[in-house]
């Protein structure tokens, strides 16, 4: 199961990371508005999917709970380039992975290491390391 903490919508910072709709989503922006004579301040997040791209808002009370997940990092080796995929494999635990592979990524191929994030069964390289 994956793992996920909670935190008050008011203590979020663009570059954190939450659940938005069970989705991990990692916010670009936040508004927020001023109390009113009738309610509570509001925050107004704007975030994207970090597995899609896909884009996701949320409008909740700064005083609200959000549900913030809990991503493992790792890092993996390049096993296999398949087209549009590649086979990755965690260095210390040997497990497997065949992720989509990032167009802003250059230079993958196989024996390179690369650093990924991983929420459940999604999982996403990061970035390439340096040799």
């Amino acid at each position: 199961m994956e793992e996920k903490r909670f935190a008050s919508v008011g203590s979020l910072k663009p570059g954190n990371y939450v659940l938005i709709d069970g989705e991990v989503c990692q916010i670009k922006s936040i508004e927020k508005s001023k109390p009113g004579k009738h309610g509570s301040a509001k925050a107004r997040v704007v975030a994207f999917n970090i597995f899609t791209g896909q884009k996701k808002g949320l409008l909740k009370p700064t005083s609200a709970e959000v549900e913030v997940p809990i991503l493992k990092k790792g890092v993996a080796q390049v096993v296999a380039v398949l087209g549009e995929q590649i086979q990755i494999m965690d260095v210390e635990s040997y497990e497997m992975f065949t992720v989509a592979k990032p167009k802003e990524i250059k230079g993958l191929e196989s024996g390179v290491e690369v650093e990924y994030l991983r929420y459940g069964d999604n999982v996403k390289v990061t970035r390439k390391r340096s040799s």
